[in-house]
């Protein structure tokens, strides 16, 4: 099977004789053997392994992504990150923990910025009522 992980800048990984993959999306891991019947999901942040060629186990971790298998040739995997390593325990400690703190500060910037947007919106709602003095409208 051919195999390419991609982010918006770069193409991360481009291997043209994958054996097997595992991944991992919202109900758990799952595996992709060559045949598997074509196949769309949406990636958690997580590590994505696969048997290279030469027997090889490569990884690489995403910060989450689609991930599809067409023809049971080719599987795309489309991702906002992506970083390879060799050795698995550096991956999943350093970068899945990397990863997860961005999305958190994501989220409080995304809450901050609502905030912000309310806010404005209530100014501008009280500026724009008329006023009214003595019971009377202006």
């Amino acid at each position: 099977m051919k195999l390419r992980i991609v982010t918006p800048l770069s193409v991360i990984v481009e291997e043209t004789s994958v054996g097997a993959l595992r991944a991992e999306d919202s109900s758990g891991s799952f595996g992709i053997l060559p045949g598997h019947a074509d196949f769309l999901t949406s990636l958690a942040i997580s590590v994505v392994t696969w048997t290279a060629g030469d027997g090889s186990r490569r990884y690489c971790a995403v910060r989450g992504g689609v991930l599809t298998v067409k023809a049971g040739k080719e599987i795309a995997i489309a991702t906002r990150e992506a970083i390879t390593g060799e050795d698995l325990e550096t991956l999943d400690q350093t970068v899945l923990e990397r990863f997860r703190a961005d999305i958190e500060a994501e989220r409080t910037d995304h809450v901050e910025a609502t905030r912000l947007h309310l806010n404005a919106v209530r100014q501008l709602v009280s500026r724009l009522r008329p006023h009214r003095e003595g019971g009377t409208m202006q």
